[in-house]
Protein backbone atom coordinates (compact mmCIF):
# COMPACT_ATOMS: atom_id res chain seq x y z
CA UNK A 1 0.00 0.00 0.00
CA UNK A 2 1.16 3.53 -0.81
CA UNK A 3 -0.11 4.89 2.52
CA UNK A 4 2.06 2.49 4.50
CA UNK A 5 5.19 3.44 2.55
CA UNK A 6 4.50 7.17 3.10
CA UNK A 7 3.95 6.64 6.84
CA UNK A 8 7.12 4.54 7.15
CA UNK A 9 9.18 7.21 5.32
CA UNK A 10 7.83 9.97 7.54
CA UNK A 11 8.49 7.91 10.68
CA UNK A 12 12.03 7.27 9.49
CA UNK A 13 12.55 11.00 8.86
CA UNK A 14 11.25 11.83 12.37
CA UNK A 15 13.61 9.29 13.96
CA UNK A 16 16.58 10.74 12.05
CA UNK A 17 15.66 14.26 13.17
CA UNK A 18 15.36 13.14 16.82
CA UNK A 19 18.70 11.34 16.70
CA UNK A 20 20.57 14.28 15.12
CA UNK A 21 19.00 16.79 17.56
CA UNK A 22 19.99 14.60 20.55
CA UNK A 23 23.58 14.07 19.33
CA UNK A 24 24.13 17.72 18.31
CA UNK A 25 22.52 19.22 21.43
CA UNK A 26 23.85 22.59 22.65
CA UNK A 27 25.43 23.26 19.23
CA UNK A 28 22.85 25.74 17.89
CA UNK A 29 20.84 23.23 15.87
CA UNK A 30 17.63 24.52 14.27
CA UNK A 31 16.04 21.71 12.22
CA UNK A 32 16.85 18.88 9.82
CA UNK A 33 15.50 18.14 6.32
CA UNK A 34 15.68 14.95 4.26
CA UNK A 35 15.82 15.08 0.46
CA UNK A 36 15.97 12.22 -2.02
CA UNK A 37 18.36 12.67 -4.96
CA UNK A 38 19.49 10.35 -7.80
CA UNK A 39 22.89 9.98 -6.11
CA UNK A 40 21.40 9.09 -2.69
CA UNK A 41 19.70 10.54 0.40
CA UNK A 42 20.62 14.13 1.24
CA UNK A 43 20.45 15.36 4.87
CA UNK A 44 20.39 19.17 5.29
CA UNK A 45 21.22 20.40 8.82
CA UNK A 46 20.34 24.03 9.64
CA UNK A 47 22.50 25.40 12.44
CA UNK A 48 23.64 28.73 13.87
CA UNK A 49 27.28 27.63 14.21
CA UNK A 50 28.21 25.30 11.33
CA UNK A 51 31.86 25.03 12.42
CA UNK A 52 30.97 23.38 15.74
CA UNK A 53 28.56 20.98 14.00
CA UNK A 54 31.26 19.90 11.52
CA UNK A 55 33.89 19.32 14.24
CA UNK A 56 37.63 18.94 13.86
CA UNK A 57 38.45 17.77 10.33
CA UNK A 58 34.79 16.77 9.86
CA UNK A 59 34.77 14.20 12.68
CA UNK A 60 31.10 14.79 13.63
CA UNK A 61 29.95 14.45 10.02
CA UNK A 62 31.90 11.20 9.52
CA UNK A 63 30.29 9.67 12.63
CA UNK A 64 26.83 10.83 11.49
CA UNK A 65 27.25 9.32 8.02
CA UNK A 66 28.30 5.96 9.52
CA UNK A 67 25.32 5.89 11.91
CA UNK A 68 22.83 6.95 9.21
CA UNK A 69 24.12 4.23 6.90
CA UNK A 70 24.12 1.42 9.48
CA UNK A 71 21.21 2.29 11.79
CA UNK A 72 18.69 3.90 9.39
CA UNK A 73 19.72 2.07 6.17
CA UNK A 74 20.26 5.22 4.09
CA UNK A 75 21.87 4.72 0.69
CA UNK A 76 24.94 6.95 0.24
CA UNK A 77 23.94 9.66 2.79
CA UNK A 78 25.22 13.16 1.95
CA UNK A 79 25.23 15.66 4.83
CA UNK A 80 25.00 19.37 4.03
CA UNK A 81 25.18 22.12 6.68
CA UNK A 82 23.60 25.52 6.06
CA UNK A 83 23.66 28.56 8.32
CA UNK A 84 20.48 30.12 9.75
CA UNK A 85 20.26 33.81 8.69
CA UNK A 86 18.54 35.18 11.83
CA UNK A 87 18.97 33.24 15.07
CA UNK A 88 16.49 35.27 17.12
CA UNK A 89 13.59 34.46 14.75
CA UNK A 90 14.13 30.69 15.01
CA UNK A 91 11.87 29.23 17.72
CA UNK A 92 14.02 26.11 18.31
CA UNK A 93 17.17 28.14 18.92
CA UNK A 94 15.40 30.56 21.26
CA UNK A 95 13.98 27.64 23.29
CA UNK A 96 17.42 26.00 23.56
CA UNK A 97 18.93 29.34 24.56
CA UNK A 98 16.39 29.75 27.40
CA UNK A 99 16.98 26.14 28.55
CA UNK A 100 20.78 26.58 28.57
CA UNK A 101 20.55 29.84 30.53
CA UNK A 102 18.24 28.22 33.12
CA UNK A 103 20.63 25.30 33.55
CA UNK A 104 23.54 27.71 33.89
CA UNK A 105 22.12 30.44 36.18
CA UNK A 106 19.42 28.47 38.04
CA UNK A 107 15.75 29.08 38.77
CA UNK A 108 16.16 32.37 40.62
CA UNK A 109 16.85 34.37 37.42
CA UNK A 110 14.15 32.83 35.21
CA UNK A 111 12.19 36.12 34.84
CA UNK A 112 15.23 38.01 33.60
CA UNK A 113 16.03 35.24 31.14
CA UNK A 114 12.44 35.21 29.79
CA UNK A 115 12.19 38.99 29.34
CA UNK A 116 15.67 39.25 27.80
CA UNK A 117 15.05 36.54 25.19
CA UNK A 118 11.61 38.01 24.41
CA UNK A 119 13.13 41.46 23.82
CA UNK A 120 15.75 40.00 21.45
CA UNK A 121 13.03 38.27 19.42
CA UNK A 122 10.97 41.45 19.09
CA UNK A 123 14.01 43.54 18.15
CA UNK A 124 14.79 41.03 15.38
CA UNK A 125 11.53 42.06 13.64
CA UNK A 126 8.88 39.59 14.84
CA UNK A 127 5.21 40.58 14.88
CA UNK A 128 4.62 38.76 18.15
CA UNK A 129 6.22 36.19 20.47
CA UNK A 130 5.37 34.08 23.51
CA UNK A 131 7.57 32.08 25.93
CA UNK A 132 6.05 29.58 28.37
CA UNK A 133 8.17 28.21 31.24
CA UNK A 134 6.40 25.45 33.14
CA UNK A 135 7.70 23.37 36.06
CA UNK A 136 8.85 23.78 39.64
CA UNK A 137 9.71 27.43 39.09
CA UNK A 138 10.55 29.11 41.46
CA UNK A 139 9.05 27.04 44.32
CA UNK A 140 8.59 23.31 44.88
CA UNK A 141 5.10 23.47 43.34
CA UNK A 142 4.71 23.24 39.57
CA UNK A 143 3.58 26.41 37.86
CA UNK A 144 3.62 27.93 34.36
CA UNK A 145 4.95 31.44 33.64
CA UNK A 146 4.01 33.27 30.43
CA UNK A 147 6.06 36.02 28.77
CA UNK A 148 4.42 37.55 25.70
CA UNK A 149 4.65 40.65 23.52
CA UNK A 150 3.19 41.85 20.22
CA UNK A 151 0.47 40.25 18.10
CA UNK A 152 0.24 36.45 17.95
CA UNK A 153 -2.33 34.15 16.37
CA UNK A 154 -3.59 31.26 18.53
CA UNK A 155 -6.32 29.79 16.31
CA UNK A 156 -7.02 29.28 12.63
CA UNK A 157 -4.86 28.22 9.71
CA UNK A 158 -2.25 30.93 10.36
CA UNK A 159 -1.64 29.57 13.87
CA UNK A 160 -0.52 26.32 12.21
CA UNK A 161 1.30 27.60 9.10
CA UNK A 162 2.44 31.14 9.97
CA UNK A 163 3.58 30.68 13.59
CA UNK A 164 6.86 28.94 14.46
CA UNK A 165 6.57 26.66 17.50
CA UNK A 166 9.39 24.85 19.33
CA UNK A 167 9.89 22.95 22.60
CA UNK A 168 12.89 22.39 24.85
CA UNK A 169 13.60 20.96 28.32
CA UNK A 170 15.95 22.22 31.01
CA UNK A 171 17.11 19.60 33.55
CA UNK A 172 17.48 21.20 37.02
CA UNK A 173 17.94 19.91 40.57
CA UNK A 174 14.24 20.12 41.40
CA UNK A 175 13.28 18.39 38.11
CA UNK A 176 12.73 19.00 34.41
CA UNK A 177 11.41 22.39 33.26
CA UNK A 178 9.52 22.62 29.96
CA UNK A 179 9.97 25.60 27.61
CA UNK A 180 7.60 26.43 24.77
CA UNK A 181 8.34 29.25 22.28
CA UNK A 182 5.94 30.71 19.68
CA UNK A 183 7.13 33.31 17.17
CA UNK A 184 5.15 34.97 14.40
CA UNK A 185 7.66 36.47 11.92
CA UNK A 186 7.18 39.48 9.69
CA UNK A 187 6.75 37.33 6.53
CA UNK A 188 3.37 35.90 7.62
CA UNK A 189 0.49 37.31 5.56
CA UNK A 190 -2.60 37.84 7.71
CA UNK A 191 -6.14 37.77 6.27
CA UNK A 192 -6.90 41.01 8.17
CA UNK A 193 -4.35 42.96 6.11
CA UNK A 194 -6.35 45.11 3.66
CA UNK A 195 -4.87 47.58 1.17
CA UNK A 196 -7.14 50.59 0.52
CA UNK A 197 -6.85 51.97 -3.01
CA UNK A 198 -6.99 55.71 -3.75
CA UNK A 199 -9.59 55.40 -6.53
CA UNK A 200 -12.41 52.83 -6.48
CA UNK A 201 -12.32 50.15 -9.17
CA UNK A 202 -15.58 49.28 -10.90
CA UNK A 203 -16.04 45.55 -11.37
CA UNK A 204 -18.50 44.77 -14.18
CA UNK A 205 -19.66 41.21 -14.65
CA UNK A 206 -19.97 40.26 -18.32
CA UNK A 207 -21.68 37.28 -19.91
CA UNK A 208 -20.03 34.96 -22.41
CA UNK A 209 -22.04 36.42 -25.32
CA UNK A 210 -20.88 39.97 -24.53
CA UNK A 211 -17.27 38.84 -24.28
CA UNK A 212 -17.49 37.08 -27.67
CA UNK A 213 -19.08 40.16 -29.25
CA UNK A 214 -16.30 42.38 -27.87
CA UNK A 215 -13.59 40.06 -29.13
CA UNK A 216 -15.18 39.95 -32.61
CA UNK A 217 -15.38 43.77 -32.66
CA UNK A 218 -11.74 44.03 -31.63
CA UNK A 219 -10.67 41.61 -34.39
CA UNK A 220 -12.71 43.58 -37.00
CA UNK A 221 -11.13 46.84 -35.81
CA UNK A 222 -7.66 45.32 -36.07
CA UNK A 223 -8.27 44.15 -39.66
CA UNK A 224 -9.70 47.58 -40.61
CA UNK A 225 -6.73 49.35 -39.06
CA UNK A 226 -4.34 47.10 -40.98
CA UNK A 227 -6.08 47.94 -44.29
CA UNK A 228 -6.13 51.67 -43.57
CA UNK A 229 -2.48 51.56 -42.55
CA UNK A 230 -1.57 49.90 -45.89
CA UNK A 231 -3.55 52.53 -47.84
CA UNK A 232 -2.04 55.37 -45.84
CA UNK A 233 1.46 54.03 -46.47
CA UNK A 234 0.78 53.92 -50.24
CA UNK A 235 -0.63 57.47 -50.23
CA UNK A 236 2.26 58.72 -48.17
CA UNK A 237 4.79 57.21 -50.60
CA UNK A 238 3.00 58.87 -53.55
CA UNK A 239 2.93 62.21 -51.76
CA UNK A 240 6.62 61.93 -50.98
CA UNK A 241 7.44 61.26 -54.67
CA UNK A 242 5.33 64.24 -55.79
CA UNK A 243 6.94 66.51 -53.22
CA UNK A 244 10.39 65.49 -54.42
CA UNK A 245 9.41 66.32 -58.01
CA UNK A 246 8.00 69.68 -56.92
CA UNK A 247 11.14 70.46 -55.01
CA UNK A 248 13.39 69.58 -57.95
CA UNK A 249 11.57 71.76 -60.57
CA UNK A 250 12.16 75.20 -59.08
CA UNK A 251 15.85 74.40 -58.76
CA UNK A 252 16.08 73.94 -62.59
CA UNK A 253 14.15 77.14 -63.31
CA UNK A 254 16.36 79.09 -60.92
CA UNK A 255 19.46 77.85 -62.74
CA UNK A 256 17.94 78.85 -66.09
CA UNK A 257 17.01 82.31 -64.81
CA UNK A 258 20.51 82.90 -63.52
CA UNK A 259 21.97 81.94 -66.94
CA UNK A 260 19.55 84.30 -68.79
CA UNK A 261 20.47 87.13 -66.42
CA UNK A 262 24.16 86.54 -67.04
CA UNK A 263 23.58 86.65 -70.83
CA UNK A 264 21.54 89.87 -70.57
CA UNK A 265 24.26 91.49 -68.44
CA UNK A 266 26.93 90.46 -70.93
CA UNK A 267 24.90 91.99 -73.82
CA UNK A 268 24.44 95.26 -71.92
CA UNK A 269 28.13 95.47 -71.15
CA UNK A 270 28.93 94.91 -74.84
CA UNK A 271 26.53 97.67 -75.88
CA UNK A 272 28.02 100.09 -73.36
CA UNK A 273 31.53 99.30 -74.54
CA UNK A 274 30.50 99.83 -78.23
CA UNK A 275 28.94 103.21 -77.34
CA UNK A 276 32.12 104.28 -75.60
CA UNK A 277 34.21 103.29 -78.63
CA UNK A 278 31.95 105.26 -80.97
CA UNK A 279 32.09 108.32 -78.72
CA UNK A 280 35.86 108.24 -78.56
CA UNK A 281 36.11 108.00 -82.38
CA UNK A 282 33.74 110.94 -82.77
CA UNK A 283 35.79 113.03 -80.39
CA UNK A 284 38.97 112.16 -82.26
CA UNK A 285 37.46 113.24 -85.58
CA UNK A 286 36.27 116.53 -84.05
CA UNK A 287 39.73 117.25 -82.69
CA UNK A 288 41.32 116.50 -86.06
CA UNK A 289 38.92 118.82 -87.86
CA UNK A 290 39.58 121.63 -85.39
CA UNK A 291 43.34 121.26 -85.82
CA UNK A 292 43.00 121.52 -89.62
CA UNK A 293 41.00 124.73 -89.34
CA UNK A 294 43.59 126.28 -87.04
CA UNK A 295 46.42 125.46 -89.41
CA UNK A 296 44.70 127.20 -92.34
Amino acid sequence: MIERTIVSEKLKEFQIQEYISSTLRNMGLSHVKLQKTPLGDKVVIYAARPGIVVGRKGSNIKLLTKVLRSKFNLENPQIEISEVPNVNLDAKMVAEKVANSLERFGIQRFKGVGHKSLGEVMRAGALGAEILISGKVPSSRAKSWRFYQGYLKKSGDIALTGVRIAYATAYLKLGAVGIQVRIMPKETILPDDITILDEPIEIIEETDIEIEAKTSKKSAKKSATKKTSKKSTKKSTKKVVKKEEKVEKPKVTKVKETKAEEKAESKETKKVSEKKVVETEVKKEEKASEEKVETK
